[in-house]
Parts: C-alpha cells; sequence; structure tokens
C-alpha cells in the first residue's frame, strides 16, 4: 500500500483507535508489609469493624475510585523476597529457587521482564529488591536502580545499573524520583516499571513531613488478639495485652511508624500518578499497586508476617488501566501475587510461558464473568535466622482453610471462614466437620501435586538454626 494512502487512512482513524492499538505501559508498586486492610477505602468499607478507621491513604483511595480493587487478594508465601520472586516469575517459591530471604535471585530465571523485552519494551526495576545482599545490575531488566538489602531510609545509596550512586533523603521519595525519570525518558515507546518501596518495613522510620501524621491513634482489637498462634508455646507480652483489652473491650497501642511510612509512600503513588497526568500517558498505563505480604498486629498474638492466618498472606491489589478496566469496580474473585507476571505479558499482546502458573487477570479487568479458581496453595519454608516460625502450608478457599505445618500433623488447623473470618475456633479435629475436613484434605493434595510442591534441597532445615547462629557470632567475634 502506497505511503500516502497509509497516512490517509490512519488520519481518517478517530485518535482513540489508534492510542487503543499502542502496547499498554506498565507501572507496578508495590510497599513491603502493608497488610489489605492499611488503606483507607478499605476501612471505610469495613465500618465499625474496621481496625484502624483514623487512616487515610487519598492517593491508594484515588487508584480504586479510577480502577479496579481486588477484595482478596493473597501472596502464595508471605516472606519479602520469595514474594518478590514470584512476582517477577509467576512461579510458586519451590519452582523459582527464592524459598527465604537470604538467596540471590537467579539470572536464568524467566520474568515478565524478559517476556516483555523481547517484545519491544524498555524495562526497569527500581527499589527494593532484596535476595540476600544481592548487589549489580538486577537480572532480566534492561534498567535498575536498586539498593541492596535492606538499605536505610534515609541517604540510602544507590545503585544504579550496578554502580554505587550516593543519594540524599527518605529512599522511597528517591526512587520514585528514579522512577519518573526512566517514565519521562522512555514515553515514546513502551516502558514496564517495577517499583519497590523499603515502605513500611521496620525500623519504620517516616521522612519529616510524616512523622507527626495520626498522633494519639490507637487501634480497634479483634477477637483473634486473644487465641494464640498454635505453632507457639508462650505468651509473648503483646499476646498479654491483646488478650486483655479484647476481654476489656478496650483500643490499643499500635505501631504508628507502620502507618506512617504508608503514608509517606502514599504521597509517592499520588506523585507517580501526577506524573503519568503530566506526560498524557496515564490512558496508556496500566498502574498497579500492592505489597508483598501482609503484617501482624496482635493476631493471633503476632507481629511479622510468614504464617498462613489471613493477616499475613492478605494484599491490597488495585489495578487501573482506562482503556479496559471500569472506574470505580471491585471484583472478589482470588487473585495472587502469582498472577502478575502472566497479566502483564497477556495485556502486552505476548505469548505468556507455559512454566509460569498464575493466571491472566485480563477478563476480570474487563469486567468478564470468566471461570476462575477455587482454591489456591501457599507454603512458607522454615529460615534458619527466624525460628519461631515453621514450614507452614495451607490451602485456601473463598470460604474456609485448612493449614498443615509439615512433620507437626497435631498442629493441623482448619477454619470455616464464613462463620468464622478470625480463625479462632479449629475445626480440624470436630466430627461435625468431618465433611469439611475430608473436602479440604482432597483439595490440598491435588493442589499439591498440582504446583509441584516439595521442600526443595535448598531450603533451610530446623537443625540448621544452631549452626547458623554459631556462624553469625563467629563473623562478629
Amino acid at each position: 500500500m502506497p505511503r500516502l494512502r497509509l497516512f490517509l487512512l490512519a488520519a481518517a482513524l478517530p485518535l482513540g483507535v489508534l492510542a487503543a492499538d499502542r502496547k499498554p505501559n506498565f507501572l507496578f508498586v508495590f510497599t513491603d508489609d502493608q497488610r489489605w486492610d492499611a488503606m483507607s477505602v478499605v476501612q471505610r468499607e469495613q465500618g465499625e469493624k474496621g481496625r484502624f478507621p483514623w487512616f487515610t491513604t487519598p492517593h491508594m483511595d484515588r487508584l480504586a475510585a479510577e480502577g479496579m480493587r481486588f477484595r482478596n487478594a493473597f501472596v502464595t508465601n508471605a516472606l519479602c523476597a520469595p514474594s518478590r520472586a514470584v512476582f517477577m516469575t509467576g512461579r510458586h517459591s519451590h519452582h523459582n529457587g527464592i524459598v527465604n530471604n537470604h538467596t540471590p535471585f537467579a539470572a536464568t530465571n524467566v520474568t515478565h521482564a524478559t517476556v516483555l523485552r523481547a517484545a519491544g519494551y524498555a524495562t526497569a526495576y527500581i527499589g527494593k529488591w532484596h535476595m540476600g545482599s544481592q548487589s549489580g545490575q538486577r537480572p532480566t531488566f534492561d534498567y535498575s536502580a536498586s539498593f541492596v538489602g535492606q538499605g536505610r531510609y534515609v541517604d540510602c545509596p544507590i545503585e544504579v545499573n550496578g554502580v554505587a550512586t550516593p543519594t540524599k533523603g527518605w529512599v522511597d521519595d528517591v526512587t520514585t524520583d528514579y522512577a519518573i525519570d526512566y517514565m519521562r525518558k522512555n514515553r515514546d515507546r513502551p516502558f514496564s516499571i517495577m517499583l519497590g518501596f523499603k515502605a513500611c518495613h521496620g525500623p519504620f522510620d517516616p521522612p519529616e513531613r510524616a512523622k507527626d501524621r495520626f498522633t494519639g491513634a490507637r487501634a480497634r482489637t479483634v477477637p483473634n488478639m486473644a487465641v494464640r498462634a498454635i505453632y507457639r508455646d508462650e505468651d509473648p507480652p503483646a499476646f498479654t495485652k491483646g488478650r486483655a483489652a479484647v476481654a476489656a473491650g478496650t483500643d490499643v497501642e499500635i505501631n504508628l511508624g507502620y502507618f506512617r511510612c504508608i503514608s509517606a509512600a502514599d504521597d509517592n503513588l499520588g506523585r507517580l500518578l501526577a506524573a503519568l497526568d503530566e506526560l498524557k500517558l496515564a490512558d496508556d498505563t496500566v498502574v498497579i499497586f500492592s505489597s508483598d505480604n501482609g503484617y501482624y498486629h496482635g493476631e493471633h498474638g503476632l507481629g511479622d508476617k510468614r504464617s498462613a492466618y489471613d493477616e499475613s498472606l492478605r494484599i491490597p491489589m488495585l489495578v487501573r488501566y482506562p482503556r479496559l478496566v471500569a472506574k470505580g469496580t471491585v471484583r472478589d474473585e482470588m487473585v495472587l501475587n502469582l498472577d502478575l507476571a502472566p497479566t502483564l505479558i497477556d495485556l502486552a499482546g505476548a505469548k505468556v510461558p507455559a512454566e509460569m502458573q498464575g493466571r491472566s487477570w485480563k477478563p476480570l479487568l474487563a469486567g468478564e464473568r470468566a471461570p476462575w479458581r477455587e482454591s489456591f496453595f501457599y507454603c512458607y519454608f522454615f529460615e534458619a535466622n527466624f525460628p519461631t516460625t515453621p514450614t507452614t502450608t495451607a490451602l485456601r478457599t473463598q470460604t474456609a482453610k485448612l493449614i498443615k505445618y509439615p512433620g507437626r500433623e497435631e498442629w493441623t488447623e482448619l477454619f470455616d471462614l464464613a462463620a468464622d473470618p478470625h480463625e479462632l475456633k479449629n475445626l480440624w479435629r470436630d466430627p461435625a466437620h468431618a465433611a469439611l475436613r475430608a473436602k479440604l484434605s482432597a483439595e490440598y493434595d491435588a493442589q499439591a501435586k498440582t504446583t509441584g510442591f516439595h521442600i526443595p534441597d535448598y531450603a533451610d532445615k530446623p537443625g540448621d538454626a544452631a549452626a547458623k547462629k554459631k556462624s553469625k557470632k563467629k563473623q562478629q567475634e
């Protein structure tokens, strides 16, 4: 076809048609340790049941209002580095090589960036990477501006394509600057950015602007603050206080540093959305906001994450893409961090690698009532440097959960989540729930087989704990 004819044909088409043919950009932003209900949009929805009604996240709320919120989003391993590896590879931890926080990510892994680069995308990894103390250019991405390990909140050195670079200021402000700069430089080609914030991981050090936010706020109690985790054989002080507060019906003190860090990260989400508006890229960019895992605030007497109660494995998940997603929509299907890679690849029009175990959200984003998963398999693998949480596996459906602790059959837990959302009553040995036990046991076995579950040789073993302590002590001497 002659060039003039092609030009005239293009000129006759509506601008929206031409724009719609463009491959979408991707901006995936995720915090560290942010539980699913640590957003004001969720607190409003929960009403009197919300634990943190004073908490505000206006930019997360904006993203929910302008896109889709998944009410039931989960991780398949509630730990920093393993969850990041699942987000990137679309494969369970026991297949992608990352089952703990101290293993480097192999460059041989196939990630969404691997596929998108081959499809013509500019790809960047910015911010927290973790993966032990892995240094250098981040594998499978064109560009990286990232820090080693946990980094630090203030004046954190950033490795730009592997080259150490000093910085000034709060770390998530700095990495947001890098992300905005990357968008500006690649605005004329499709790009994919993965931006990992340090917030709200400990030591919970917010920037100066956020240090006084929510002063004096306290959290509502929930019933499971009075029910200790089955694998803990002692009552930590936090559990004793929580149980007393539940009995008295009083509010409890809460780690406000955690919420101040999320609030400051929300500021940066606002900056990213403003930059997309300024660059006129908002309509062509899929923005996804999430977290690498949840976090306990006294539920079951716990802090941290790792185990399989919902506060640990449930995460925020917001998606905005004006060309596909209707504003202000919510979905109740169970979506996973396992699904991110297939979703990005599918939306880019590329072929999803067969080894990826997640599912593309494209039909859900389009508002379709497509067949969807009815359960998923979860596994946290024991870490020698964190021996208080055992290897934990679980099968979760929309209405029930089976938790198993390999080697400790007596700890097995079965919960009817429809009747008992706080996971208070273990039904495993209750004859009245034999049918539920049989159903979930069969589904657990089926999912374990489907996902190829096994405990890899490179996973820490319980006997390694003492050896690791001795090794660490020797290094410090």
